[in-house]
């Protein structure tokens, strides 16, 4: 019986086989001939990269577990959610056009009221006939630090470092839309300067006329070793914008490496959730442009030797008031960051910043083991007081391993230990520390 069923399911093959040659047209183009590559997405290009298209994307989902000064009331909690889910179109046309953009599905852009229906992550147009200069208009992050520069498929840690929080706006186009131009000199020196115009509400004691906040941003690298397991990395960054007579949320607050106590992707720690308030005022209505200038400085530096790499980060922030009963906001903040690759394997990088790490062994993919310390400080005298007796400060360990199954497979672990003083929202069960821990499965394409 087995074998006429199988001689039955062969004729039929045959016959679908000659059906298809018989009626299969060929596949013509009217310029250069088409490459078709599936590794990595999808992709199709011409043979004299004039053309392109690519679709891709990435899948981030992730379960925590944290308690005491992660959670209101310092018992345990949880949470699951996908981090990122994009899908991710791009290419080039007229071989000097670059188009590229992607969309986040996964409701978790920040915790704002965009994040409920998804967000536009990137939508942008470059163009780059003015090699090796190139002008990108759209919506994009603005470039600010080597952690933020790095695909968040290939970062380290789940989390970038918490000390971003202090300077959140410097990389993240909050529904803005910018201009941009980048460009290298050789192999060791590249540099960008953007400007974005980001949604905001301007608004004077009087009338709203829906002004937008502009911001400013430059980043300068220098790599004079830049190849992979061989990185010697140095840069700088400034960011600028005119808060005055501006309504917008000014507090610096953060999750300190522990997303899953206030997210949108899925379910997490809800009202129980507690997240670090370290300085600064949301000011609307009558209180709209009690801050002015506010601008951002970082240095970043990395090196890399074989499979072990070392880098680093400082930020620091100074917000003027512009109106009595507000006080300065100083915040600074840096981390360091040790990572090797048990089997022996580099990480990738390209010129400002570092790219993926490949299996070399197909068979148990590539192993990797960390450690992070983050630290954040904030001096804000306002009267009402955030902090209890000085400046708020923070510190947290990020100690994990990550395992590339392959090129498009990781799965993450990290423990997370953080340490918080002078703030008032530690003292709601009495913990001013906190730990847990998160996994993530990550599938990109």
């Amino acid at each position: 019986m087995i074998r006429k069923h199988f001689a039955g399911f062969a004729a039929s093959a045959l016959a679908l086989a000659i059906s298809a040659q018989a009626f299969a047209g060929a596949v013509t183009t009217d310029g250069a001939d088409i490459v078709i590559k599936t590794k990595g997405g999808l992709e199709v290009a011409t043979t004299d990269k004039e053309f392109s298209f690519k679709i891709g994307g990435r899948v981030q989902a992730d379960y925590s577990r944290f308690d005491g000064f992660y959670t209101v009331n310092g018992d345990t909690a949880d949470a699951g959610y996908f981090r990122r889910a994009f899908l991710e179109v791009g290419g080039v046309m007229f071989t000097d056009w670059a188009y590229q953009v992607n969309y986040d599905l996964s409701h978790n852009s920040g915790g704002d009221e965009r994040s409920s229906d998804g967000y536009f992550d990137e939508a942008s147009l470059t163009y780059n006939g003015f090699k090796p200069l190139a002008i990108k208009v759209g919506r994009f992050d603005p470039e600010f630090g080597l952690e933020k520069a790095t695909s968040s498929k290939w970062v380290t840690a789940p989390e970038r470092t918490a000390a971003y929080d202090l300077v959140d706006w410097t990389n993240g186009h909050n529904g803005g839309l910018g201009i941009q131009l980048s460009g290298s000199v050789g192999s060791s020196l590249y540099g960008s300067a953007g400007i974005t115009v980001k949604d905001g509400t301007t608004v004077d004691t009087q009338t709203e006329d829906g002004d937008s906040v502009k911001q400013y941003n430059l980043r300068g690298v220098f790599a004079p070793m830049h190849e992979a397991g061989n990185v010697l990395h140095f840069g700088l960054n400034y960011a600028y914008r005119d808060l005055s007579d501006s309504a917008i949320d000014a507090r610096i607050r953060s999750r300190l490496g522990m997303r899953g106590v206030s997210t949108d992707g899925g379910q997490d720690a809800g009202t129980n959730g507690n997240r670090l308030l370290l300085g600064g005022r949301s000011v609307t209505g009558a209180n709209s442009g009690a801050y002015g200038d506010d601008a951002a400085f970082g240095l970043e530096a990395a090196w890399a030797a074989g499979p072990f790499s070392v880098q680093g980060e400082y930020v620091s922030r100074s917000m003027d008031s512009e109106r009595a009963g507000y006080d300065d906001v100083d915040a600074d903040g840096y981390y360091v960051q040790l990572a090797y690759t048990l089997t022996g394997e580099a990480r990738g990088y390209k010129l400002g910043k570092f790219d993926s790490l490949k299996p070399s062994n197909k068979q148990i993919g590539a192993w990797e083991v960390f450690y992070r310390y983050d630290s954040l400080n904030v001096e804000d005298d306002t009267a009402g007081g955030i902090a209890v007796t000085d400046d708020v400060e923070a510190k947290v360990h990020n100690l994990g391993v990550n395992w590339y199954a392959n090129e498009s497979v990781k799965i993450s672990g990290a423990y997370i230990k953080a340490k918080v003083d002078n703030a008032q929202n530690s003292v709601a069960a009495g913990d001013d520390s906190g730990d847990g821990f998160v996994v993530r499965a990550q599938y990109a394409f």
